[in-house]
């Protein structure tokens, strides 16, 4: 399993009128998630469309418990607890603090510039193979 950590500070322009988060603000708040994982294990998501590879998204989840409003600085905990192979699925929570607020998923395919399914690039393999060596 590997888990990483992202911090992002809301917007007000990604509140509503209540004054909260307009619920379709989470989602890029999971791609700022999604691209920090792989960036830590090594894995930059430049390098990988410059050789070709795209991760669309084929799947999408987000559960809202707590509101997060304006100024609230939020932490994105990722969770990518399989060896992905032709797709990937990662887990959200969004916290401030303690205080869980959302969770969520989102399920990417590995595909190539023509889009077809393609395994993950082997330098990728490699370094998602070395983070599950261990468990």
């Amino acid at each position: 399993m590997i888990i990483s950590r992202a911090q992002v500070v809301v917007r007000y322009a990604e509140t509503d009128m209540m004054g909260v988060v307009y619920h379709a603000n989470y989602l890029p708040w999971f791609e700022v998630g999604r691209t920090t994982l792989l960036k830590e294990m090594g894995l930059s998501y430049r390098q990988l469309e410059t050789d070709g590879y795209r991760l669309p998204v084929l799947e999408v989840s987000a559960k809202f418990s707590r509101p997060a409003v304006y100024d609230d600085t939020l932490t994105i905990v990722t969770t990518l607890r399989e060896k992905p192979l032709l797709r990937i699925r990662l887990e959200y929570e969004v916290r401030r603090g303690e205080d869980l607020l959302a969770t969520g998923f989102t399920v990417h395919a590995f595909i190539d510039r023509e889009g077809r399914p393609v395994r993950p690039p082997p330098a990728a393999m490699a370094l998602f193979g070395a983070a599950f060596a261990g468990g």
